[in-house]
């Protein structure tokens, strides 16, 4: 693997310290979500083999759940990929304001933000 290199545990602690960042305001707003982190994504049947991702979310956003939601809904899933994290990036620093990055982008979707109007603010 090229790149930066960071243990598991160390990975870990970027993306806590990136959740940590989202400010309280913001945070007390999240709704049965959870964080993981895993190697990489694998593409499904109908997806690109090639696909590369550095974050997904996957849920019904905030601005889409209506009053059925909370009636055994299972929670929203954001996952960060560490490998093509790690391997896009040459240092530690790079790796940390990836990861940022790619926090506040997948956390962005919980809350019913777009792809492009993350691009047109920079979290693209």
């Amino acid at each position: 693997m090229d790149g930066a290199w960071m243990d598991e545990d160390e990975f870990e602690e970027a993306v806590d310290s990136a959740l940590a960042q989202i400010p309280r305001s913001l945070a007390r707003h999240m709704d049965n979500v959870a964080v993981f982190i895993e190697d990489r994504y694998v593409p499904g049947p109908h997806d690109d083999p090639n696909t590369v991702l550095l974050g997904l979310y996957e849920g019904i956003p905030l601005t889409e759940r209506d009053s059925w939601y909370g009636a055994g809904s299972l929670p929203d899933r954001i996952t960060i990929f560490r490998e093509p994290i790690l391997e896009m990036c040459s240092s530690r620093e790079e790796v940390i304001r990836e990861v940022l990055v790619t926090v506040v982008h997948e956390i962005a979707h919980h809350f019913g933000i777009d792809d492009r109007r993350l691009h047109e603010l920079g979290w693209g």
